[in-house]
């Protein structure tokens, strides 16, 4: 760790203000700003969406186990099981693609740390 820290200083040394500002940004994220982060930007909208039609999924499976366990006869059982199963699922596909997310924007924030390190060393080796 303490590797990165001296590698990170002389980063900073070869940037501007403006650079190393910028560069501070990217710093890696706790999981509370990497969970909220994936509503900001272009297509946040779109998460959002999912968002709620996964907590929509959500709720029909919580209502589905609730008739399961109070369902007296098999065909009852058999039919709020499926859709329990069902919803979960469907809710899970959900929570996986805003996981996605989440992965994407840190490999997208840690490639614009190399292409800022790139120009930086260019830079350096131009002068």
């Amino acid at each position: 760790m303490e590797e990165f820290k001296d590698l990170d200083e002389l980063i900073k040394e070869t940037l501007t203000k403006e650079e190393a500002k910028f560069y501070d940004e990217l710093d890696e994220q706790n999981m509370w700003q990497m969970m909220f982060g994936i509503f900001k930007g272009k297509n946040s909208w779109v998460t959002i969406l999912i968002a709620i039609v996964q907590l929509l999924w959500f709720g029909v499976f919580v209502y589905c186990a609730i008739q399961f366990f109070n369902a007296t006869e098999t065909n009852d059982l058999i039919r709020w099981g499926v859709f329990g199963s069902l919803s979960i699922m469907a809710s899970s596909m959900l929570k996986f693609y805003t996981w996605m997310q989440m992965d994407k924007k840190a490999l997208l924030r840690e490639i614009k740390r190399l292409e800022l390190q790139v120009s930086s060393l260019s830079g350096k080796l131009s002068k």
